[in-house]
């Protein structure tokens, strides 16, 4: 039996619940399918940056986040060649949207915050989409279970394996060839570290350390692994060594907060993208579906803007599908009824303006990130002295990309 839904969100991550929210407090109700059993926490925290923040505030979290983790005072970039600090930056500095606002945020809060805000059953878990078909102005959503979902509009924030992109026509995204290691220490007392954003980079590997909140610290290590290091990952004790002696010469307390890290605590995985120039030509959308979040931009961590890239994604999709079915909904009661084709127009014509919004951005998040990690991540005695040189730019790169404001949920 087919079961008829208005907006079917598949993927209950960063996008698909910020995309639900917004909805929400526009009136509009979404059904968010989500494949796990539970919500997914898997890379325990990022770095939330301005833009993020702003988007937030747009759905009305922004505040209760804020109570629960630290602000950023200096972005700390070291070499660990030389185990010096080659470039100090203020956080706080003002962009043209204002002052700069970061903090490290923890996936668990802030999914949690998102699925508390949400009336009981939008979300559904357990359900896997395993194929999408046409059927008039609607999509038919085949899951595992066998159950057929029938979908007005159909949006895909379903990660970088994206069922709904691939539908779409967008290729699998591409690998790297480089690996990250993200984790997170918890300290039953405070770490003592100062509410700054650390970061390490020489010979080929580029690491982090960044405190949530007083007992929290989230951490990261990337480089480019060798077929034998991949085995690496089936043995996290194994990996934690590994990690240890490739971090060059950095601060003791640092390799003490991977050193006290639980071996459930930190997760490995290759790191993919999208090539940016599929965003120009793809389809973002088509008729009545589309993509957001990384099902859209998978991009490398560089430029930390991953997830809240896909944050300023939910308020402005939840934005331009607001103005199409609300504007229907006004008509309708005027006794203006537009239904089939005409109401499949003004979704379409949405989702369009959503995907124009998106592509230049998502364009130039994946490239300059891309930049970024070619430039750090880069091994070589030349490479690490040039590094000292290019910090400060990159450093810089940072603020300019989250000197952004995607918006309030309504443009009335």
């Amino acid at each position: 039996m087919e079961v008829v839904e208005e907006i079917v969100i598949v993927g209950a991550g960063i996008a698909g619940l910020t995309t639900s929210l917004g909805l929400h407090r526009l009136g509009i109700r979404s059904l968010v399918l989500e494949t796990s059993e539970s919500l997914r926490t898997t890379g325990f925290a990022f770095s939330t940056w301005t833009n993020a923040w702003k988007a937030l505030d747009a759905i009305g979290i922004g505040e209760s986040l804020r109570r629960q983790h630290e602000t950023l005072h200096r972005n700390v970039t070291y070499s660990t060649v030389s185990g010096l600090p080659v470039f100090e930056m203020s956080l706080k500095d003002k962009g043209k949207q204002g002052d700069h606002e970061v903090r490290c945020v923890q996936r668990k809060l802030l999914l949690e915050a998102l699925a508390n805000e949400l009336p009981s059953g939008t979300i559904r878990f357990s359900s896997k989409v395993v194929s999408i078909e046409e059927s008039g102005y609607f999509k038919l959503l085949h899951l595992a279970d066998g159950t057929i979902l029938k979908a007005k509009v159909l949006v895909g924030c379903d990660g970088v394996n994206s069922v709904v992109a691939k539908w779409l026509g967008f290729k699998p995204p591409a690998f790297t060839g480089r690996h990250g290691i993200r984790g997170r220490a918890n300290y039953k007392n405070s770490h003592g570290f100062d509410p700054n954003f650390m970061q390490f980079f020489g010979n080929g590997v580029r690491s982090g350390a960044i405190p949530c909140d007083d007992k929290t610290v989230y951490w990261f290590f990337t480089w480019t692994p060798t077929n034998q290091e991949k085995e690496l990952e089936k043995n996290p004790a194994e990996m934690k060594q590994f990690m240890l002696s490739k971090l060059g010469n950095i601060p003791d307390e640092i390799k003490a907060v991977i050193k006290n890290t639980e071996l459930d605590a930190f997760v490995s995985s290759p790191l993919r993208f999208r090539h940016p120039w599929e965003l120009l030509w793809g389809n973002i959308s088509k008729g009545n579906v589309c993509v957001a979040g990384d099902a859209l931009h998978p991009m490398t961590p560089d430029l930390v803007q991953g997830g809240c890239s896909a944050i300023e994604d939910g308020v402005v999709l939840a934005r331009c599908l607001g103005e199409a079915l609300l504007k229907n909904s006004r008509q309708e009661m005027k006794g203006k009824s537009e239904q089939g084709n005409e109401e499949y127009k003004k979704i379409e014509m949405g989702l369009n303006k959503f995907a124009n919004e998106r592509r230049w951005r998502g364009f130039d998040l994946i490239s300059t990130g891309y930049m970024v990690a070619l430039m750090q991540g880069s091994e070589g005695k030349m490479m690490s002295t040039l590094n000292k040189y290019l910090a400060p730019i990159l450093a810089r790169w940072l603020l300019q990309k989250a000197d952004f404001d995607c918006g309030k949920l309504s443009s009335i």
